[in-house]
């Protein structure tokens, strides 16, 4: 479980990697959350949004992890396909995926308010659509 969680729009892998000692600085714009598991809920999202089989994305490699440090701080990728579903997302359905994902993370004895959720995804949805303006990917510096 990650204490500090960053979303952030990075140009490229290597942009994002340099992000890994403190975190996005203020060149990219920023999300800031805490005490959720990214590298799950990256996945359970993909699977959530784009009817990906949770098993087949852990197999394939997903999420990305660009660089880490040493039980430290952690850069991950998110997938095109899920940053292209996170851009593309009413609102309505940012809000539905976020009340499963709640409904689901309870079920596995982590809390999460559903409109906690819903302001993670829906934000995370702006990011999105901003990042794809730019020809941006979407990663996360988890510490």
């Amino acid at each position: 479980m990650s204490t500090i969680v960053k979303f952030f729009a990075a140009p490229d892998d290597a942009s994002a990697a340099l992000a890994v000692e403190a975190g996005p600085g203020p060149a990219y714009e920023s999300l800031s959350f805490g005490n959720f598991d990214v590298e799950e809920a990256v996945v359970d999202w993909e699977c959530l949004f784009l009817g990906s089989d949770f098993e087949e994305l852990l197999e394939a490699g997903e999420p990305l992890i660009v660089t880490e440090d040493d039980d430290g701080p952690a850069v991950v990728a998110l997938s095109a396909r899920l940053a292209d579903a996170l851009a593309e997302a009413e609102p309505s359905r940012l809000h539905e995926v976020a009340t499963v994902w709640a409904g689901q993370q309870a079920e596995d004895g982590a809390t999460i308010d559903s409109g906690v959720a819903a302001g993670i995804l829906g934000s995370l949805g702006s990011l999105a659509r901003g990042a794809e303006r730019s020809g941006h990917g979407l990663y996360c510096w988890v510490a």
